[in-house]
């Protein structure tokens, strides 16, 4: 009988999107083919500590101290990758917990954001998704879009900011905006997702308190011109060979598609596959990959648009590295009216994983002599 692959899932983190990861991570863990990979809990909390074991998650959502989990820290040692859990007080009560590869299921800052795929890097371990570059770039909507652009994607006017900026010229960037965007237009900080710090500003009077809410959490802001747009959203997977899947539609209960709206309130509409005419939809379908190519994606991700209602012209909002991931997620539902069950998407990922570290492993780390 061959032994099963030790699957570190990672869940948690120290980003606004915690509790989503939970839920992502509580939905692969049930999916995993139990007969191929044993699931190793790992979770990071919101200060940052990595915990382990059975209770991990459940740790985690009920926000107490570790029953049946300890604290644990991830080896950097390529030649034996795995952890180091303390299920003890002293140092000599530290012991090792071999791993084959790693299910990085974290929205949002210290998770989606090209620092944990370093580290894993660093430790030699395979991981499901993006790698560094493509994590970054993703997560970091200025960077995106200059991508996006560059590849000739359609995006929509936008401008952008440091926060020392803003203390130094206020005034002359909320001109700017009013003159390049117009209002109502929406401010976002540039690193985050799960639409977080993000709102809708009708007049140049609220630009500054929407302004400095964004920079609650993160050191740039953004702002983007409003579209009178239906929101699609389209779901990638693969690595070498990607594939597409049929678009779906959120129709938001509020304003806009928020945090609120995401995850709290269950009156936003989901309509899968999108109605649309075939033309527009394989449009779409063919944006999504050259967005996933534009950042140099692998795995999966999920593309969102804006489809102008009076114009008829597809925006390209943004690309999800690692998009919410339940079983009730768009992405997932998506693959699901494309054929794809939640097992499978979960398996196919983990299959990309393996497959790219070999790649990469056959490539020079030092010149040769």
């Amino acid at each position: 009988m061959v032994s099963r692959k030790k699957l570190a899932v990672v869940f948690g983190g120290r980003s606004g999107e915690h509790i989503v990861s939970l839920r992502s991570a509580a939905s692969i863990m049930k999916a995993v083919d139990q007969d191929l990979y044993e699931v190793i809990q790992v979770g990071i909390t919101g200060e940052g500590v990595w915990i382990t074991g059975p209770d991990a998650w459940l740790s985690l959502w009920e926000k107490r101290p570790p029953r049946e989990s300890f604290a644990a820290a991830l080896l950097t040692n390529p030649a034996r990758p795995g952890l180091l859990v303390q299920k003890g007080d002293s140092p000599q009560e530290w012991h090792y917990q071999s791993l084959d590869l790693a299910f990085p299921v974290l929205h949002g800052t210290y998770g989606e954001d090209g620092t944990i795929q370093g580290l894993f890097e660093m430790a030699g371990l395979p991981y499901v998704g993006s790698g560094v570059l493509a994590s970054g770039a993703g997560m970091d909507k200025v960077v995106m879009k200059v991508l996006f652009r560059e590849a000739g994607l359609p995006v929509a006017p936008y401008t952008w900011f440091y926060r020392h900026q803003w203390a130094e010229k206020q005034n002359d960037l909320v001109a700017v905006a009013g003159q390049k965007l117009g209002f109502p237009c929406f401010v976002k900080p540039a690193n985050l997702g799960s639409s977080v710090g993000i709102n809708k500003v009708h007049g140049p009077e609220d630009l500054p308190g929407a302004v400095d809410e964004a920079f609650l959490y993160d050191e740039k802001v953004i702002i983007e011109a409003y579209i009178d747009g239906r929101e699609i959203e389209c779901s990638v997977l693969g690595d070498i060979d990607v594939e597409a899947s049929l678009p779906g539609e959120v129709v938001p209960c509020n304003e806009f598609y928020d945090y609120r709206a995401k995850y709290l309130d269950d009156r936003s509409e989901l309509i899968i596959p999108a109605r649309l005419e075939e033309k527009i939809v394989e449009k779409i379908r063919d944006y999504s990959l050259r967005a996933f190519a534009a950042v140099e994606a692998s795995g999966l991700a999920r593309v969102d648009f804006f489809f102008n209602r009076s114009s008829g012209e597809i925006i390209l909002n943004e690309i999800n590295t690692m998009p919410g991931f339940t079983d009730i997620s768009m992405f997932s539902k998506m693959w699901e009216a494309s054929g794809v069950s939640y097992a499978e998407l979960v398996g196919r990922l983990l299959h990309y994983a393996e497959d790219r570290y070999k790649r990469r492993l056959s490539l020079l780390v030092s010149p040769p002599e």
